[in-house]
């Protein structure tokens, strides 16, 4: 069977598999992979070479700093001050998050802003009282638009600039970009503001982010503490614990104010049922509950095993509601660190992000164990399965087929004809691959037509960077999609009914305000 055939029977079923959500998004990508393989259109390296592709690396470590932001309480501080100068009202909350990321991505990457900033968005929503599911796409979203704003907003950025000085114009310059990307922005917080609430699930999230100062308001009305005798700060903190049904403490006389048997925590308060512990204390039974105050490494090392107690609340996860909590400093000059070397291009970005993952890791703000679990593996897997069909996609001629066909098809209308077929042919393809493929794919059909109908290429190579960005029908689309699926507890079905009107508008600033900053003539 023709090559050509193979690939594109390929990208069909897995289209199909990822909109019936039949069979899980992972095993999708993989059997892609797989598939390119066994029929003998990419041979195994090229098949698996997705899995160590840097992009990949860079967004598995990505999650690893967000982890750190999140755990040392950077993104509960964040939260705090967007709160108290947003305040929990859902306009001027959602303008702040969309026009405060499009900033962020502009510097960091579309990929590194949504990484970072997505556990603030859910603990900004919850204690504002809104779905997740309302702001989580909107984010997403907001940094593609934000990635338009500087040359270092996203890769296609670097290539399209590139690739208009081959074509014998001129390069993009830093900030050009914001010429197109600063109504994008604009009217993507349009978009997100008027159709967000009618457009967007209401769905709770499958762990709710802990709200510190209200838990504390909770445990303070039910064992009667003073505020005072209650205090949580970067270094102590407190928890709930039950007695386990066959734990050594059974028997053990406690009373308010004394040292567990380890010398390492203070006994608070303890409740049997609905009653109190008294000044005279009791003997502990099986199902009492006790209120734990010590070093939050005492309260972790403790209470995990589960052995004497069960946690009612982990430690670690009240420990990350704290604002500036334990390793603030120290995650932030890493994260700094890590934003610098992506401004400047010193090294790659994936150089840059597995650089401050294994920092954080040495300077003991997470754990080897923490930066396991911060990875996202159904994002990982679904990236590095879904990268060689879009390097079979080349290989094989099928890009080309594309080109040709359009070519014949708008050769000889105008110029706005020829970029607005541009435009569709790669709106629709990159649904379907990454944008970054699709741009490259592309490139030369653009700077082919421009040619061919004497006309300069910027209009057209800036209308495709435009349209590169508008990758918000699918999930797959780009790696940022993904991440929010999960958290978002979003479905296939969820992007295209949001992204609609963000595709429209993209559509609209590359074919018709491209031209007018941006003009044909030579």
């Amino acid at each position: 069977m023709d090559p050509i055939v193979v690939v594109l029977v390929i990208l069909a079923l897995a289209v199909i598999a990822f909109i019936s959500n039949a069979v899980p998004l992972g095993v999708t990508a993989i059997g892609v992979s797989l598939a390119l393989y066994l029929t003998g259109v990419l041979d195994l390296g090229s098949a698996l070479a997705g899995f160590g592709d840097p992009t990949v690396l860079f967004i598995a470590a990505l999650f690893v700093v967000s982890e750190a932001l999140e755990a040392s309480g950077i993104i509960a501080w964040a939260g705090q001050q967007v709160i108290s100068r947003a305040g929990a009202r859902r306009v001027p909350l959602t303008i702040v998050l969309c026009l405060l990321t499009a900033v962020v991505t502009a510097l960091i990457s579309v990929n590194g802003s949504v990484a970072a900033f997505l556990p603030l968005v859910v603990v900004v929503a919850t204690r504002a009282g809104i779905a997740p599911s309302q702001m989580l796409l909107p984010l997403a979203f907001s940094a593609h638009a934000g990635s338009m704003l500087a040359l270092t907003g996203t890769p296609v950025n670097i290539l399209v600039s590139e690739a208009a000085r081959d074509a014998g114009a001129r390069q993009f310059g830093f900030f050009e970009f914001a010429l197109a990307g600063l109504p994008l922005v604009v009217g993507s917080a349009a978009i997100i503001v008027l159709l967000g609430p009618r457009l967007l699930p209401k769905r709770p999230p499958y762990r709710a982010p802990l709200d510190l100062q209200q838990f504390a308001r909770l445990l303070r009305a039910e064992y009667d503490l003073d505020g005072d005798a209650f205090t949580v700060s970067a270094e102590r903190g407190v928890t709930e614990v039950l007695v386990s049904p066959r734990s050594p403490l059974i028997g053990l006389h406690v009373y308010p104010g004394m040292c567990t048997p380890s010398g390492d925590l203070v006994i608070r308060a303890a409740r049997r049922g609905d009653t109190l512990l008294s000044g005279a204390g009791i003997r502990l039974q099986a199902g009492d509950v006790l209120l734990l105050d010590g070093a939050w490494e005492d309260l972790t090392r403790h209470t995990s095993d589960g052995r004497e107690v069960l946690v009612v609340e982990r430690p670690d996860r009240l420990r990350r509601s704290v604002p500036l909590g334990r390793g603030a400093k120290r995650t932030l000059a890493v994260t700094a660190g890590m934003v610098m070397l992506l401004v400047t291009g010193v090294v790659p970005a994936a150089v840059a992000g597995l650089l401050a993952a294994c920092a954080l890791i040495i300077l003991k703000v997470i754990t080897p164990a923490q930066a396991y679990r911060a990875i996202s593996w159904t994002t990982v897997v679904l990236v590095a399965g879904m990268i060689p069909l879009s390097a079979a996609f080349q290989s094989t001629g099928a890009a080309q087929l594309i080109a040709d066909q359009l070519q014949s098809l708008v050769g000889g209308f105008g110029p706005t004809a020829a970029l607005g077929a541009i435009a569709l042919v790669s709106l629709i393809l990159g649904q379907l691959i990454s944008n970054t493929a699709t741009v490259l794919i592309m490139i030369p059909i653009a700077t082919a037509l421009a040619d061919g109908m004497h006309v300069s290429p910027l209009p057209f190579l800036m209308g495709l960077t435009v349209i590169g960005a508008a990758a918000f029908l699918t999930p797959v689309a780009t790696p940022a999609n993904l991440m929010v699926m999960e958290p978002g507890r979003y479905r296939f079905g969820d992007y295209s009914r949001f992204g609609l009107p963000f595709a429209a508008l993209f559509f609209l600033v590359a074919v018709f305000w491209v031209p007018l900053i941006w003009p044909f003539r030579i």
